[in-house]
């Protein structure tokens, strides 16, 4: 079995779930918000500094965001969901395109295609990861397919390598949504340094937090300058020396979409931590995978070879499904199958194909998370797994 982590005082100070005394339930949420107290220090000074915008904090949390994954290039923006979009523009999808995308994902996902003017193309995903089935991908392609689009769900990476070398056969882009990802491994490197853009997501719930906001990575240097430049209506800030910006000439039209310095601080601080929000949610994973594996009407997920989930979420596949996610609840154990598949929507309507996706009915009939992360202490997951084998062995 995998060490438990140490836990530092941030975490042992912050209970891990909550007990009802009347009635001496545990209450252990599916989500929450880790915010270490030291970020008060370094967000006052920020805050009475007179510069808020994107600045000096901005410039030094991407530094340390590039230390950390061990990227060369790397663009925080206000939002994931808008990294997304900068991708999709720098890969040259426009209107009229297609790409190729994973239904099972937050809409999140698929509603910069749709911004771009861009069709979805919906692939199937592996039963046994949630994640896009590569073999889905080949049979979707069409002369005006310009990218594919996929998430790692649940903090658990696809099939990367199968993925690119489809996509450089027909010279097609590859974008990975590491929304629930950060600090995931793949073949010996962290999630970030395989294909031609990963979008990462700091929104409040996830491992690493700026209060809200996102970065992209780019594999090519030219795509990083252009996109320096198109995070911030056309002008590259960190380029600019003049104090009045608008003396440049603008070559093309750009977005609103630049970190700023008070959300860059936050990150700084929630940075030093995350390491071990990660050791945490990984014992976890670990925990589960072990005790859960051989329990009847249970099916945990599988990895990838090379592959080191995050483990933001834990999900497993349930038989009886409804009546488990009940039963749960009233054992105080939070639990929730996150996101809905995106192809029943109507905003996505016109995407609607008959192609068979057998295994996105089977996954997304049986799919559901439970809490894992950093505030799941070891006694809350064997409360959880003890729970879990009492409802399947009644």
């Amino acid at each position: 079995m995998t060490k438990e982590p140490e836990m530092t005082s941030e975490f042992v100070n912050r209970p891990a779930c909550a007990v009802d005394v009347s009635s001496e339930v545990k209450k252990i949420p599916l989500f929450k918000v880790f915010m270490p107290k030291s970020v008060m220090g370094p967000l006052k000074k920020t805050l009475m500094s007179g510069y808020i915008a994107q600045g000096p904090r901005v410039l030094e949390f991407e530094e340390k965001l590039k230390d950390f994954l061990g990227v060369k290039n790397i663009l925080t923006v206000d939002a994931g969901t808008h990294a997304l979009e900068l991708a999709l523009r720098l890969a040259g999808v426009d209107e009229g395109d297609e790409v190729i995308s994973s239904p099972l994902t937050c809409v999140a996902t698929n509603m910069p295609v749709m911004a771009r003017g861009a069709k979805i193309r919906w692939s199937d995903v592996l039963v046994d990861t949630g994640n896009i089935d590569p073999e889905s991908i080949e049979r979707l392609i069409t002369p005006r397919t310009k990218a594919i689009l996929y998430v790692h769900w649940a903090g658990n990476p696809a099939n990367i390598d199968r993925i690119n070398e489809i996509a450089k056969k027909h010279n097609i882009k590859v974008i990975e949504d590491a929304a629930h990802a950060f600090g995931a491994g793949y073949k010996g490197k962290r999630i970030g340094n395989h294909s031609d853009f990963v979008m990462y997501s700091f929104q409040a719930i996830k491992h690493m937090t700026t209060g809200d906001g996102g970065a992209l990575v780019c594999k090519d240097e030219e795509d990083h300058k252009r996109g320096r430049a198109l995070r911030w209506f056309g002008l590259d800030r960190t380029a600019i020396k003049e104090e009045l910006r608008w003396y440049y000439d603008i070559k093309e039209w750009g977005y609103k979409f630049n970190m700023n310095d008070i959300d860059a601080t936050i990150g700084l601080e929630h940075l030093k931590y995350t390491e071990k929000i990660l050791k945490v949610c990984r014992w976890n994973g670990n925990y589960y995978n072990k005790n859960l594996s051989k329990v009847k009407g249970i099916r945990v997920l599988r990895q990838e070879d090379g592959a080191s989930s995050a483990y933001w979420l834990y999900t497993l596949l349930a038989e009886r499904r409804d009546e488990f996610i009940e039963y749960l609840k009233k054992k105080g154990i939070d639990n929730s199958i996150v996101h809905t598949r995106n192809d029943v929507y109507t905003c996505f309507k016109d995407f609607k194909d008959d192609l068979p996706r057998p295994g996105l009915e089977e996954f997304t009939s049986k799919y559901v998370s439970i809490p894992s992360c950093w505030w799941v202490k070891k006694e809350d997951a064997k409360y959880i797994v003890d729970s879990i084998k009492a409802f399947y062995e009644r």
